[in-house]
């Protein structure tokens, strides 16, 4: 039985919208939830980076288009982009740790969009997404990328597990799958 749900597809397919739209069902339905999913910054019409945003609003920056945005010694990068590891940390990390949920026995939804690249420098976070999987009480709602290249190693771990449900996004099904997503994090909560 899954235990995890998570969304691959193709970068801009709408896995994003779609986990959005998800935890938004799943909120309202009284489940408790919380995390994080990441939004494009664009400027006159140009992509120029991502920021972290959490459910309840706060935003902080996870890459930008340069060098040297972050005042870090380590420049991490991915493509044109210039990761701020500390910025993503700083939101990212307490939100995994489940500090905003009560202790109660009642499980809980994090929702993690995504677990790529540009997160996986961190750490920190890697840590915490493996101590979720291997049952803290919390079901992850997540997105992974689609693998391409050198392979992550968490993101194949992530995709090999037993208990975590894999839905691949495509342009034909991104509208209609909705609620398939949000009956299988319904079941993973029973």
């Amino acid at each position: 039985m899954a235990t995890h749900v998570f969304l691959t597809g193709p970068p801009g397919i709408g896995k994003t919208t779609l986990i959005r739209k998800a935890a938004e069902i799943l909120k309202s339905s009284g489940i408790p939830i919380d995390g994080f999913y990441t939004e494009e910054v664009r400027e006159s019409g140009r992509r120029t980076g991502f920021d972290v945003v959490t459910l309840n609003g706060r935003r902080g920056i996870l890459s930008r288009v340069g060098s040297g945005h972050s005042a870090a010694r380590h420049e991490y990068r991915v493509g044109q982009y210039v990761v701020d590891l500390a910025s993503f940390e700083q939101l990212a990390l307490p939100l995994l740790r489940n500090t905003d949920f009560d202790s109660s026995s009642v499980k809980k939804v994090c929702i993690i969009d995504e677990v790529g690249k540009m997160e996986l420098f961190s750490q920190t976070f890697i840590q915490a997404v493996q101590q979720i999987l291997n049952g803290s009480g919390t079901v992850i709602l997540g997105t992974i990328p689609v693998p391409k290249g050198k392979p992550l190693r968490l993101v194949e771990e992530i995709r090999n597990r037993k208990e975590v449900k894999v839905f691949s996004i495509t342009r034909e099904n991104r509208d209609d799958i909705l609620q398939e997503v949000v009956t299988a994090v319904q079941n993973c909560l029973k």
